[in-house]
């Protein structure tokens, strides 16, 4: 019967398996504790890096470099919310205000007197007339103190007997007609503080309105409301368009801050408190707002110091901060 004969090579690789699993009677068991206690400092990493994401994102800023900047505080208090409806108007004469110098017999202008724009008296003479009928000459005089608007005559024009020659209008106070839409009507009210602003030159005022119109404007749709203004200085011109914001509501609220000092981080309302040189990050609810504030029903306390100016600023660093963190 012929031997097999096995190869010299697989039997030296059988003694050294068996050297090697005597020396080591772990076997694979040691091997995958070894590759745990490799991944020991990922997971010391991981929990650093929970332990970070759970601090409020925060940045730190040198007083003097907060100071050139224009960043600027102010400590969260309790004050008013004042809602308001902004509005578009016009100026009108106020009734009973405007009146017409009329010729009161047929004739020949001899001479004017007065010019657009400018201010007349009671009584004073406007024109001199040649009547047809006597060949004399009688006087026309203003009807009321006030402004010339408009002048129909020249000199030498023939006028009828009654005849418009001039139009004055005692611009002292005005008309402001203020006009809402839809549901807006319903704001409008007798007695609700205004302000009203010129365009041409942003001058205010406050006034009150007098009274809701009860009809509604055919060429708009809208419902009217008026208001008296003392046109002091003469700017206030009939015709001229005018907004306005009409007070609808005034209550003061336990906490609030500029809406300046609102930013959005991370997708929510937020506002940042400046703690020495630090400056956090702090999450709001907020409730109503005006022109000016919001009031803040969580996440702030009275007397924290709110960035009011140049927050933008400060949160560009507490994203700068964190983005280099990340990296």
């Amino acid at each position: 019967m012929m031997a097999f004969r096995y190869p010299a090579l697989p039997l030296l690789l059988l003694a050294m398996l068996f050297l090697a699993a005597c020396s080591n009677p772990g076997g694979l068991a040691d091997a995958a504790g070894d590759d745990a206690d490799a991944d020991v400092p990922h997971a010391d990493h991981a929990a650093a890096d929970a332990e970070h994401s759970d601090a409020p994102e925060s940045t730190t800023i040198a007083a003097d470099v907060a100071e050139s900047s224009g960043i600027r505080v102010a400590p969260a208090a309790p004050g008013r919310i004042v809602r308001e409806l902004e509005v578009q108007g016009l100026l009108a004469p106020v009734d009973g205000s405007a009146g017409a110098a009329t010729a009161r017999f047929p004739g020949q202008v001899r001479s004017l007197r007065a010019n657009v724009g400018d201010n007349v008296r009671a009584g004073q003479v406007l024109a001199l007339i040649e009547s047809n009928l006597s060949l004399t000459t009688y006087p026309v005089t203003a009807p009321l103190s006030g402004q010339v608007m408009a002048r129909q005559v020249a000199v030498g024009a023939g006028v009828a007997e009654g005849q418009s020659l001039f139009e004055i209008a005692d611009l002292s106070r005005v008309w402001v007609d203020l006009h809402a839409f839809g549901a807006d009507v319903h704001y409008l009210r007798a007695g609700a503080a205004v302000t009203v602003t010129r365009l041409y030159d942003g001058a205010t005022r406050e006034i009150t309105l007098e009274r809701v119109l009860p009809g509604t404007d055919s060429a708009s749709q809208s419902a009217v409301a008026r208001a008296v203004l003392a046109n002091d200085d003469g700017l206030w011109r009939p015709g001229a368009a005018v907004t306005a914001r009409i007070r609808i509501d005034d209550r003061e609220v336990a906490l609030r801050v500029p809406l300046t000092a609102l930013q959005t981080m991370d997708g929510r309302d937020a506002v940042l408190v400046r703690e020495g040189e630090r400056y956090i990050a702090q999450p709001v609810r907020l409730g109503e707002r005006d022109g000016q504030f919001v009031e803040v029903t969580e996440g702030l306390r009275a007397g924290q110091q709110v960035v009011v100016e140049q927050s933008f600023l400060v949160k560009a660093d507490i994203e700068k901060a964190g983005a280099s963190h990340t990296h």
